[in-house]
């Protein structure tokens, strides 16, 4: 069993980062999971997950619409970025794709990345990591479609739990779709035993 805590939309905020940090040390937490939206509304690029390192927490993330390509080459200097790639921890297999540039679909392209890391994994467990949320979920209450191919992918791949952010109103919304578990992860972080 790995101890997650799933976290997004930090919008480069240290005193959020910091408090994700605090929780991650106080429930003994594996590793700690950002789905993006790492930076974008506040100073600080490429300097968040300062936070994490010097507590030496295991982190691992993707980007989010807010974040840019050259914010994302210097965060993944310090951590693994799981964007279009996929990491184990025990048992557990998690699968990222990221949204980088003001991105708010994904496309083709995206989905043969989640099915090629999806092939390759070996895992009991698997999780699907994004910042967007899949078409057809509660976090569409806000107005804002859901992904279709993220919903896909899904649908084929049936992972155990799908953590995704981007609707900040969305936090803590849990849902299902078929076997999978979706989590609406925010600000606040979720702590998830899996």
């Amino acid at each position: 069993m790995v101890k997650i805590l799933a976290a997004a939309d930090l919008h480069g905020s240290y005193d959020i980062a910091k408090t994700l940090s605090e929780k991650a040390r106080e429930n003994n937490v594996d590793l700690i999971v950002l789905a993006g939206d790492l930076h974008g509304m506040k100073e600080g690029k490429g300097k968040i997950l300062d936070v994490f390192q010097k507590e030496n927490q295991k982190v691992i993330f993707i980007p989010g619409n807010w974040d840019s390509q050259k914010e994302h080459d210097l965060l993944r200097k310090k951590t693994r970025s799981i964007h279009n790639y996929y990491v184990t921890y025990d048992d557990v297999g998690l699968v990222g794709i990221g949204n980088c540039d003001m991105k708010f679909s994904l496309d083709e392209e995206d989905f043969f990345q989640i099915k090629k890391q999806f092939l390759r994994m070996k895992t009991s467990k698997k999780v699907l990591v994004s910042h967007l949320h899949a078409r057809g979920t509660k976090a569409e209450f806000s107005g804002i479609l859901g992904d279709d191919f993220l919903r896909k992918a899904v649908d084929e791949f049936s992972p155990d739990l799908l953590i995704s952010a981007h609707i900040h109103e969305g936090e803590g919304i849990e849902d299902v779709i078929g076997k999978t578990r979706v989590l609406q992860v925010g600000r606040k972080g979720k702590i998830i035993d899996i």
